[in-house]
């Protein structure tokens, strides 16, 4: 199966850091001078952060033949993690910027910098980040990168992972597209990941378009000029509600279901992560993009 074979496991929260700090140690000439100084050259430094990079990525899961991370802010620094392993390749997973801020507003993610009070605000967080990730991906070329939009993802699942895997080059398995059985069994879960409660269902409709609706007016008149990105994405700007298109038949059969039995699929999803978000998940600590060069 695809899942013997690569496993991403959850977010490290610490590579990204990592790769920060060492952006913060280059920008100041005064501690470049220091590190040099003290024999800490770009090629002592990369190494070690390799190195480093490696343990987490290799030692913080189930062991498989591919390692893979998830942490979403790496690719701001695809280029640099490229030069460190020259056969990495990144998933770029896009979504629509609205439905973005509504999911970290209603959510309330924690994110340092992001008034959870102001989608306007929100939107153009969302804009800045997003724009310095898709610069990263057209540079690192479509060898290296590949840009998954979610909802034709959710939409048409099968064709889309037949997509990912060929670029991933491994070998087609039914297996991944109902990704909902292997949970606990092969795949884990974050129980302070606020996306953690979708994982657990069947790829579903239901997060497409929970933004429509809620966004401010005067936030909605002016979105073409407050989140660009949408357009450049391939989003329109002013459609609301937005046509995404047309959901494959075994997709809307699997909405439909969780739909009917939306109570049990509620209770399980509080059942598993309720608690723990009760307790602090997905603080400023765990993602915390403040320190990113490429976030403003």
């Amino acid at each position: 199966m695809a899942q013997d074979i690569l496993k991403c496991g959850q977010e490290t929260r610490v590579i990204p850091r990592l790769l920060q700090l060492r952006f913060h140690w280059l920008k100041s000439e005064k501690e470049s001078m220091r590190l040099d100084q003290a024999g800490i050259t770009n090629d002592v430094l990369n190494a070690a952060i390799a190195a480093f990079t490696l343990e987490i990525i290799a030692k913080h899961g189930e062991p498989a033949p591919r390692l893979c991370n998830k942490d979403p802010l790496l690719i701001k620094m695809g280029s640099y993690v490229i030069d460190l392993f020259p056969n990495a390749k990144f998933i770029f997973m896009v979504r629509d910027g609205r439905a973005t801020a509504h999911s970290i507003i209603t959510r309330k993610v924690t994110i340092t910098g992001f008034d959870l009070t102001s989608y306007r605000q929100c939107l153009k967080k969302w804009n800045s980040a997003v724009e310095a990730m898709n610069a990263q991906c057209r540079e690192m070329g479509p060898d290296k990168c590949l840009r998954v939009p979610y909802e034709q993802l959710v939409l048409h699942p099968k064709e889309w992972m037949h997509k990912v895997l060929k670029f991933l080059d491994i070998p087609w398995n039914d297996s991944v597209l109902h990704h909902e059985d292997f949970i606990n069994n092969g795949i884990s879960l974050s129980k302070v990941e606020r996306s953690s409660d979708q994982v657990i269902k069947p790829v579903n409709l239901e997060a497409l378009t929970k933004w429509v609706g809620n966004i401010p007016e005067d936030v909605v008149r002016d979105m073409a000029d407050i989140a660009p990105m949408l357009s450049v994405l391939g989003y329109d700007p002013y459609a609301n509600p937005p046509n995404y298109g047309k959901p494959d038949e075994q997709v809307a059969r699997q909405t439909k279901d969780i739909q009917k039995n939306k109570n049990a699929w509620d209770r399980k999803a509080k059942e598993m992560f309720s608690l723990s978000w009760d307790n602090g998940g997905d603080t400023a600590m765990d993602k915390d993009p403040s320190d990113n060069p490429n976030l403003t």
